[in-house]
C-alpha cells in the first residue's frame, strides 16, 4: 500500500480524514452502520467517489484491498501493465505495427511524449477533472455550482473561490485543495 492514493472521507458536510487507503479503511469499517449519516470517500487524485466492501473483520477488509502480489510469467507485471482494448482504423494499426517495439511500445511512447510536451497543461487538466467530479458528487445542488464549474474550466481561481463562499467549510476547502493545481501560474 506504499503507492496508495490519498482518500478523503466526509460524513455529511464534515471532512473526517484525508489519508492513504490503509488508514481510511479502519475508519470506514469502524463507522459502518454506527451512524445514520453515510460516509463518502473520494480519491483525491481522480475526484471519484469510491466504495468499499466492508464485510467481515477489519483484517479481512484490509486483506481484500491489499495490493496484489507481483505475478511471474509473460508480460510486464512489475511495470503495472494493464491490458485493455484499443479500437483503431486499419491504417493506424499498420503504422503502429511498423514501429520499433511494436504497437504497445509505440502507444506508450506517444502518450509519454504528449504528457511531457506540456506538463503544466496535463497537471491543470487532471486537477480540473478531479475537482469537477468532486463538485458534481457533493455540490450539484449547492449554490454557485454551475458558475464554479465554469470558473474552474476558465482558469479563474478568484471566481471559483467566490462561487464556493456559501458552501460548507469542509466541502469548500477540499474543492479549493483539489483545484489549486488548475490555477497555478506557469513560469
Amino acid at each position: 500500500m506504499i503507492d496508495s492514493p490519498m482518500l478523503t472521507v466526509f460524513q455529511g458536510h464534515e471532512r473526517l480524514l484525508t489519508a492513504p487507503l490503509h488508514d481510511v479503511l479502519p475508519l470506514l469499517k469502524a463507522q459502518a452502520g454506527a451512524s445514520s449519516q453515510s460516509l463518502l470517500a473520494f480519491d483525491d487524485q481522480t475526484g471519484r467517489r469510491v466504495d468499499f466492501d466492508l464485510r467481515g473483520s477489519l483484517e479481512e477488509v484490509l486483506e481484500r484491498y491489499a495490493p496484489a502480489p507481483a505475478k511471474t510469467g509473460p508480460g510486464r507485471p512489475r511495470l503495472g501493465v494493464v491490458a485493455r482494448e484499443v479500437t483503431l482504423l486499419p491504417r493506424h494499426w499498420e503504422w503502429l505495427e511498423g514501429q520499433r517495439g511494436g504497437a504497445s511500445a509505440a502507444l506508450r511512447r506517444l502518450i509519454d511524449e504528449a504528457r511531457k510536451a506540456d506538463p503544466d497543461a496535463e497537471r491543470r487538466r487532471q486537477a480540473q477533472t478531479a475537482t469537477d467530479r468532486f463538485l458534481g458528487a457533493i455540490g450539484g445542488d449547492l449554490p454557485g455550482y454551475e458558475d464554479a464549474t465554469r470558473a474552474l474550466y476558465a482558469g479563474d481561481g478568484l471566481a471559483f473561490e467566490a462561487q464556493l463562499q456559501n458552501w460548507p467549510d469542509d466541502f469548500r476547502n477540499h474543492a479549493l485543495y483539489l483545484a489549486s493545481p488548475a490555477f497555478m501560474e506557469t513560469p
